[in-house]
């Protein structure tokens, strides 16, 4: 009986390994076929033309320096915003004290009728924002008796004066202000003419 077990399992055993050899030439088989499908398919694709190679490196070149400048240009446009925005702070900073000098002046006013203190107060106040405009070096631009310029003054209208020459400024309605070369508002005048 036990020589029956045995030639049964070796029967089994031997199936098994039959099967398994089986198994191994089908997968080879399948891994050959591949293989020619593979060869095929390279044997079909065209040879690469040196020219179209270098097009296509070119084109991915620009793809990325067009990558590369949006980039550039959303991180200038970030710091662009953030100078503005420190700019207008310090501008702001500067003018602040003034404001609360202007809030202390009011209620300076209502608390009593000393004119002469109000007065004063206001003149303190103008100091300090031409101080504050000294500190952002802007300056007032100079129209008074001076040659009419239309890069620095807008003419609102004309005047006749015989003692002033001809393009002369010879009132001024509203003051103007410059930064630098830069005009922030042109002098609103009254320019003379002798005709």
């Amino acid at each position: 009986m036990q020589d029956n077990e045995m030639k049964e399992k070796q029967a089994e055993q031997e199936a098994a390994e039959a099967k398994a050899a089986e198994q191994e030439t089908e997968e080879a088989a399948e891994a050959e076929k591949a293989e020619d499908a593979k060869n095929a398919e390279e044997a079909a694709e065209p040879e690469v033309d040196p020219k179209d190679a270098k097009i296509e490196e070119l084109q991915n070149r620009l793809l990325r320096l067009q990558a590369d400048f949006e980039n550039f240009r959303r991180r200038t446009n970030i710091e662009k915003e953030q100078l503005s925005t420190f700019v207008t702070a310090n501008v702001v900073g500067k003018f602040l004290k003034v404001l609360d000098n202007f809030e202390r002046a009011e209620a300076s006013v209502e608390k009593g009728d000393n004119v002469d203190a109000v007065v004063d107060g206001m003149k303190k106040i103008r100091r300090q924002f031409e101080d504050a405009f000294k500190d952002l070096k802007v300056e007032e631009i100079e129209a008074q008796n001076a040659k009419f310029d239309p890069n620095i003054h807008e003419a609102v209208m004309r005047g006749h004066n015989p003692e002033l020459d001809d393009e002369i400024v010879d009132m001024v309605f509203e003051k103007g202000y410059k930064l630098g070369d830069k005009v922030i508002r042109h002098s609103k005048v009254r320019v003379n003419t002798n005709e």
